[in-house]
């Protein structure tokens, strides 16, 4: 028996999908849950559910890149594992951490306090202003990007980023005070 053509071209460019993107889901779902294992996990899920759909998404998508489609996914993905285990993320600073040049003892230890003081600064906005913030920094999406992620408009998620970014800006401006 022969395999239909249209489930190999659908095959193929889901794995051409799959590629572009696996870094991205896995970087939000880390951002989102805070552990490599947990973050492995949800990226499955989230591309399990994606092939489901995919022709569905393929046809609403009106050419309109699927980035924003995955990352919704896992955002409601993510939102269930903790709706199921009712706990915040913990990011790993080690992990979050990255040495691009030689520095001193003392400039890294500096640098660790406040990526330190940033990440949990980000672990205290409300959830929406946290993943918009993943979305924009971490994953580099733009406002068009994260709208269609988090189903809400251009102009809603510029302002909601603004915020976030005051709000953390705030925070550490406190922090710095006490």
């Amino acid at each position: 028996m022969e395999e239909d053509p249209d489930k190999r071209r659908r095959d193929r460019e889901f794995t051409e999908l799959y590629r572009a993107h696996l870094r991205d889901v896995y970087s939000y779902s880390y951002y989102r849950v805070g552990n490599h294992h947990d973050a492995e996990d949800l990226t499955e899920q989230t591309f399990l559910q994606a092939y489901r759909h995919f022709e569905r998404a393929q046809r609403e998508s009106h050419g309109r890149p699927l980035r924003p489609w995955l990352i919704r996914i896992a955002h409601n993905l993510a939102a269930n594992y903790y709706r199921d285990r009712s706990r915040r993320p913990q990011t790993q600073l080690e992990d979050a951490a990255v040495v691009s040049a030689p520095h001193t003892t003392a400039d890294l230890a500096e640098g660790r306090e406040e990526l330190q003081d940033v990440l949990e600064g980000v672990a205290k906005l409300p959830q929406d202003r946290r993943e918009a913030l993943i979305m924009r920094f971490a994953l580099g999406m733009d406002n068009r990007e994260i709208a269609r992620a988090i189903d809400r408009s251009e102009g809603a998620t510029k302002v909601l980023i603004h915020r976030a970014i005051r709000q953390l800006e705030q925070g550490l401006k406190e922090q710095d005070d006490e």
